[in-house]
């Protein structure tokens, strides 16, 4: 049980790292405001599909990953 706790303060530091990340990235490159990324206003309705944005967290996500996989299994 105390394992599964570690593990879960661990997940939890690195969501928090992730949030931050993404937070100050959206301020400082405009993340969420790339051309692709999709706005429907209306009156009293808008909806929002960051497709653009998507694939670039998906694209730097899976680079970085790789990375640091890469460095562990040395």
């Amino acid at each position: 049980m105390e394992e599964i706790g570690k593990w879960m303060l661990i997940g939890g530091v690195v969501l928090a790292i992730a949030g931050g990340s993404v937070l100050l990235l959206s301020k400082v490159i405009g993340l969420g405001h790339l051309p692709g990324d999709i706005v429907i206003q209306r009156d009293n309705f808008s909806c929002f599909f960051p497709v653009a944005t998507s694939i670039l967290l998906s694209i730097v996500l899976t680079v970085v990953l790789n990375i640091i996989l890469r460095i562990i299994n040395r």
